[in-house]
């Protein structure tokens, strides 16, 4: 449970410094191999299709919403928009991933949503 707990903060902190990203559910009080981030700007989908041609495998919204289109209901009701909601990115961690697999993470991420937000302008300015 260390080792998860450990990958899951150095990936929280990791994405939560890509711009306009929101972390899903309590920073301390959560799963310990869970990580839930909204990319404002971003389609959820599309990041996913790009981090799977990486490798990566995640999930979109909520874990009672795997493998739909529509926005979370549980993301809803802890006040993200439908528009966040459709751009939370979930990712899962067991004990057999590395720091290695989490830096490749943070780093794919980052480039992805910066992509993603070069070819869809409409990121909210603050």
């Amino acid at each position: 449970m260390k080792k998860m707990t450990s990958l899951r903060d150095k990936t929280i902190d990791g994405l939560k410094n890509i711009p306009y990203s929101i972390l899903n559910g309590d920073p301390v009080c959560r799963l310990p191999g869970n990580v839930n981030v909204c990319f404002e700007g971003v389609e959820a989908e599309a990041l996913l299709f790009l981090l799977d041609q990486a490798g990566i495998c995640a999930s979109s919204g909520s874990a009672c919403m795997s493998g739909s289109l529509e926005p979370s209901h549980v993301l809803l009701a802890i006040g993200r928009t439908p528009d966040q909601a459709r751009s939370a990115l979930r990712l899962s961690f067991g004990e057999e991933n590395t720091e290695e697999q989490v830096d490749f993470i943070i780093e794919t991420t980052a480039k992805a949503v910066s992509s993603l937000r070069g070819v869809k302008s409409s990121v909210p300015r603050l």
